[in-house]
């Protein structure tokens, strides 16, 4: 389902359907148009070895037939004198497809397996990661469940190749987005029963309830398995955060479809992709234009430079840095900035001409984010000393003392600048850290 919302948000087809040749399993995907229960999504089918991928319930239903028509094969065979080939191996689980037909008693693959054919795969680093963040922790989640460790959990279904390319496509539409975040809403888990590996278990599921622990979940009534393990786990690994829908600024939105289709209830996922609207943090902070101004020095004396930087901040820099580059010619040189307020702009350009040997500057208008700030003044045993104090929301975030005041201090009464600036941010947190802003 969240295959096929990357899908209908915009997400190229032809990049998960490369994605799915490079791991290289035997799978493939079909892409189609559906209705659910009056909205059209997009529906994405994973086929292995030519069969289609099942629903969990509708698989384990087709491999208890297929173990009980197996067991009465053997049961005949046995009456004429053949011994079962499985006898003595009760412990094998039902296989690693979900189509039910390739490998009913094999073991599903194993993390360093699924790990390896991953890594195999030529895809981004990233999205590597990502998909093998989702694998574990999927079998953190198992882990714990059936209390053994990580590498020993053999995952029967999420092993099959129809969940891993789920999971490897997921993380790779994730990155295709190119989003800052993903929040998503509440989760409606279902209700009703389900079949697994090892038995008939209430919905949610174990390792679900384990995966969504944290999270905001509820249950509409409707007695299906509305959120699986597999798709627990990619929301666990690729949301930053589970909130209401956000205030943003939609730019598109796709629907991906479910197999089952519920009367009165759309089987689909959505996807909202926009632009958020002003931050948490810009409704906490001032926000003002600065001028960047930037110059490349490659032949200016460094005992000019030094000067250079006291003129600026003599003429109103709010703050100027250099940093050594790689220049042309392969010279070494300095790059200066300059931050400055708008109106100091132009008489910082002239001097950066009039006192350095640069031929150029560029200049540029940012926004800046700046906390609320303001001084306290503190005791120390040698005199006082300012503190600046920078605030959020009415939350103390930073403290220093000022470094003048310390350095006139140490060098007045011969002790070491570090000594002085610890008792003045001692003096401080013990004086003032409770008291609220004006």
């Amino acid at each position: 389902m969240f295959l096929g919302a990357l899908v209908d948000a915009g997400v190229s087809p032809s990049l998960l359907e490369k994605t799915v040749a490079a791991l290289d399993v035997g799978a493939r995907l079909e892409i189609s148009r559906v209705v659910r229960s009056g909205v059209s999504a997009t529906k994405v089918d994973v086929y292995v070895d030519g069969e289609k991928d099942l629903p969990r319930e509708e698989y384990w239903k087709r491999q208890e037939a297929l173990s009980q028509s197996h067991a009465h094969s053997d049961h005949e065979h046995a009456e004429e004198g053949h011994e079962p080939e499985h006898y003595g191996h009760s412990h094998s689980h039902p296989g690693e497809t979900r189509t039910g037909v390739s490998a009913l008693h094999e073991h599903g693959r194993g993390l360093t397996e699924i790990r390896e054919i991953i890594c195999a795969a030529s895809i981004s680093e990233a999205s590597k990661k990502t998909a093998i963040a989702i694998f574990e922790a999927l079998g953190r989640a198992e882990a714990k469940i059936h209390d053994t460790s990580i590498e020993s959990v053999h995952f029967h279904e999420v092993g099959a190749v129809d969940a891993m390319v789920d999971i490897v496509c997921a993380a790779v539409g994730a990155e295709a987005l190119a989003v800052d975040e993903i929040v998503c809403s509440a989760l409606n888990v279902g209700g009703g029963m389900v079949k697994c590996a090892h038995g008939t278990f209430p919905v949610p599921a174990p390792a679900t309830v384990e995966l969504l622990k944290d999270a905001p979940v509820y249950s509409t009534g409707i007695q299906a398995e509305l959120v699986t393990p597999t798709g627990a786990a990619i929301v666990k690994t690729l949301v930053s955060r589970f909130a209401a829908f956000p205030e943003m600024k939609i730019e598109t939105s796709g629907y991906g479809a479910g197999t089952r289709d519920f009367p009165g209830h759309p089987n689909v996922v959505r996807l909202t992709v926009g632009e958020a609207a002003l931050t948490a943090l810009a409704t906490k902070t001032a926000s003002e234009t600065i001028t960047v101004l930037e110059a490349n020095l490659d032949d200016l004396n460094p005992q000019v430079f030094g000067y250079v930087m006291d003129r600026l901040f003599e003429e109103g820099a709010l703050d100027a840095f250099g940093m050594p580059v790689q220049m042309k010619k392969n010279r070494p040189g300095t790059l200066l900035t300059v931050l400055c307020k708008p109106e100091d702009a132009g008489t910082l350009t002239q001097l950066i001409f009039t006192e350095t040997t640069t031929l150029g500057v560029r200049r540029r208008d940012e926004m800046r984010q700046t906390l609320a700030r303001r001084w306290e003044n503190v005791g120390t045993q040698w005199g006082e000393v300012r503190i600046k104090i920078a605030s959020m929301n009415g939350t103390v975030t930073n403290y220093a003392p000022e470094y003048e005041d310390c350095r006139r201090i140490a060098a007045e009464h011969h002790v070491p600048l570090k000594t002085v600036m610890q008792e003045a941010a001692q003096a401080y947190a013990t004086t003032f850290v409770n008291k609220t802003p004006a």
